[in-house]
């Protein structure tokens, strides 16, 4: 039976005893049974992952009791930055979700001239926060130590801005494009642009070209958005990063 992980957003120790958050102690106890002295692993973010033990006390107070620590060695060597047009509700709680699965290192959520979902500063701050605790609970089922990193929304031409001083491989999906993932050269690292329903629109592409983003094309179907930069990371991960 594969172990019962974690995320505690606190620092961890061996010997240290960690209050968890109420939604985290009510998915352990509640959701998952797990009773008193129960063993399980908890991680927070760094690489490690630590044995622990379940402690209910009388009041219903859930803590762990920190144990050993051990070293992941399971993030890939490519490491993926997706830059995300904010897609609405579920759709991209599932954008979120499978990218974690498919180990990309960061999210950046933009808004473009086609993006449906428009969050002002108040509704943008609580949308980050479900979209931290969603890669947070991807990487207790996948089995990482490292919590992508989910950057507050920008608008397109922000993010465009501040791109253009990067010195690395951007690429932006268009069925249209020239290019396959097979063309592209060896890389470490990378910026995966994935538009809206309906794609970015022309003066959003202008932008990114200014950026030096370049086309990248999947294949003679037009995908959905909650598909097509999935399907782009799937397929580059398997040629730079640890899909086999």
């Amino acid at each position: 039976m594969r172990s019962v992980r974690v995320y505690v957003d606190a620092p961890l120790a061996e010997g240290a005893r960690v209050r968890l958050a109420p939604f985290a102690a009510d998915h352990l106890v509640r959701v998952l049974r797990l009773p008193d002295g129960a063993k399980l692993a908890c991680f927070n973010g760094d690489g490690l992952e630590h044995a622990a033990m379940l402690e209910i006390a009388a009041r219903g107070a859930v803590e762990l009791r920190v144990g050993a620590a051990r070293e992941l060695h399971n993030e890939s060597p490519l490491a993926i930055t997706l830059v995300q047009s904010i897609a609405r509700g579920e759709r991209m709680d599932l954008i979120l979700q499978k990218a974690t699965e498919l180990g990309v290192a960061r999210i950046l959520p933009v808004s473009s001239e086609r993006t449906e979902v428009r969050l002002d500063e108040e509704r943008a701050e609580r949308r980050v926060a479900h979209w931290q605790r969603v890669v947070q609970s991807a990487c207790e089922q996948c089995g990482r130590a490292r919590v992508p990193l989910v950057e507050a929304p920008v608008a397109l031409a922000v993010h465009a801005a501040a791109a253009r001083e990067l010195a690395m491989e951007k690429r932006v999906l268009q069925p249209d494009a020239a290019e396959g993932p097979s063309a592209l050269a060896p890389c470490s690292a990378l910026m995966l642009a994935a538009g809206p329903e309906g794609g970015f629109s022309e003066r959003d592409l202008a932008l990114l070209v200014q950026a030096g983003y370049r086309g990248l094309r999947l294949g003679p179907r037009v995908l959905r958005t909650e598909t097509a930069g999935l399907a782009a990371v799937a397929a580059l991960q398997s040629r730079f990063g640890d899909l086999v």
